[in-house]
């Protein structure tokens, strides 16, 4: 395709969908670029919504990927409150619920994901909030105040962000996990007792290995409505509560692909280009899977770098100029004064090492397989992060007694391992 001709439709206003559109510019398209979101808001950054807009330290115009005059000026035609309906791959075309139709040269599908609902009796109460989007957060920001009691049902990412906040603006947040610990499914064991430690200690009830099995509304004189009012549990215990926040995970839109005859998996599936199995269209994002270089396996990766990464991607094979090279995946959350990154993905170590002084933090966790490091988990600890993420991307093997020494420069760790890589 020609740099000065075509359209290019990107479905998706999110961070992947934004990016791609700015790349497409940076590399030199001049054709038309139409960028079509289903919500009100221009093109803004979600992790933010569970953290700093919670808690009220920013407001909305602080999300915002870049002020809404600059797309104008960028000559990106933003058509938001607008969903697509179906695509039509022999047509090139984009039929929109709204009954507008738009043709297409290249298709760029940033679709996302949705939260994952919870499938028990009472969920549609009022009060039972999701946090996605900008409204979600806006609904939530009542249930996080001075005496409220927010009942989280899920110990992920989500669920210990937004108990954080909840738990610094005067709330009183109970966590319940139906694992047998917290962050089962993205960390090792010692990060999932590190942060049920922290949590404990700054006032967060945690319920481990607990089922709900339904949702009750509020009874009583006073009760209005059918508002939530308390949690029952597989094993009979009954919490009560003001409101509860469902974090549960997410669910890639792949619908629209899978209906117009893409090859879906855990996702849309893509090359490296992030082409789908039509050449004219290509799937950027949480809604895309993709051959991960580092562990050689097909992923779907819910993060930010990963979105950017795979937009530049898109962009770059749309504009015919080189792709970026190949980023060590990471991953970054904001609990209390903790902050945690990490570097790469677990999965296949055989052992997990503990670097930590004698007070909480600064503490990194690092993952080896067959002595290579892997991953790391570094909770204010940015100099370890850094470290550990070169030596992933050179498949380094640091010695374990030196990463285990906190006394020990983790730059001199670094070069040390990076020497015989």
């Amino acid at each position: 395709m020609s740099k000065t001709d075509g359209t290019v439709i990107i479905l998706g206003a999110g961070q992947a969908g934004g990016q791609c559109a700015a790349s497409l510019r940076r590399n030199g398209f001049a054709g038309r670029i139409l960028l079509v979101g289903d919500e009100p808001h221009p093109p803004y950054q979600r992790p933010p919504l569970s953290k700093a807009y919670l808690s009220g330290e920013i407001d909305e115009s602080r999300l915002w990927l870049q002020p809404p005059e600059t797309w104008a000026e960028q000559d990106v035609q933003l058509r938001l409150s607008t969903r697509a309906k179906r695509i039509d791959p022999d047509r090139k075309l984009v039929i929109f619920a709204n009954g507008r139709e738009e043709t297409y040269t290249r298709l760029v599908i940033a679709t996302g994901s949705r939260v994952r609902t919870l499938p028990v009796p009472g969920a549609e109460l009022d009060g039972v909030r999701y946090l996605r989007s900008i409204a979600d957060v806006d609904a939530l920001k009542a249930d996080v105040q001075p005496g409220k009691r927010i009942a989280i049902i899920g110990g992920g990412y989500i669920g210990l962000e937004a108990a954080s906040v909840a738990s610094k603006l005067g709330a009183a947040p109970i966590v319940i996990e139906a694992m047998d610990r917290l962050l089962a499914r993205v960390a090792v064991p010692e990060v999932s007792e590190f942060y049920r430690q922290a949590h404990d200690q700054r006032g967060v009830s945690i319920r481990l290995d607990s089922q709900v099995a339904a949702l009750k509304p509020k009874s009583g004189l006073f009760a209005r409505g059918k508002a939530v009012g308390r949690i029952e549990l597989a094993n009979g215990e009954k919490i009560a509560c003001d409101s509860v926040l469902v974090g549960i995970g997410v669910i890639p839109n792949q619908e629209l692909a899978a209906s117009c005859g893409l090859t879906t998996g855990n996702g849309i599936v893509v090359d490296e280009a992030c082409r789908t199995s039509d050449p004219n269209i290509y799937a950027i994002g949480d809604c895309a899977e993709q051959l991960n270089w580092l562990t050689g396996t097909r992923l779907r990766l819910e993060s930010v770098p990963n979105a950017l990464d795979q937009a530049k991607r898109a962009a770059a094979a749309i504009c015919g100029v080189a792709a970026p090279k190949p980023e060590v995946p990471w991953f970054w959350s904001d609990q209390f004064d903790l902050k945690l990154q990490t570097a790469g993905l677990i999965g296949a170590q055989d052992t997990t090492i503990t670097r930590a002084g004698p007070d909480e933090t600064p503490r990194s966790f690092f993952h080896l397989a067959d002595g290579v490091l892997i991953a790391a988990d570094c909770i204010n600890d940015p100099q370890s992060f850094m470290a550990a993420k070169m030596m992933i991307q050179k498949r380094a093997s640091p010695d374990p007694a030196a990463l285990a020494n906190p006394d020990m420069a983790m730059k001199d760790v670094m070069k040390a391992a990076m020497a015989g890589a």
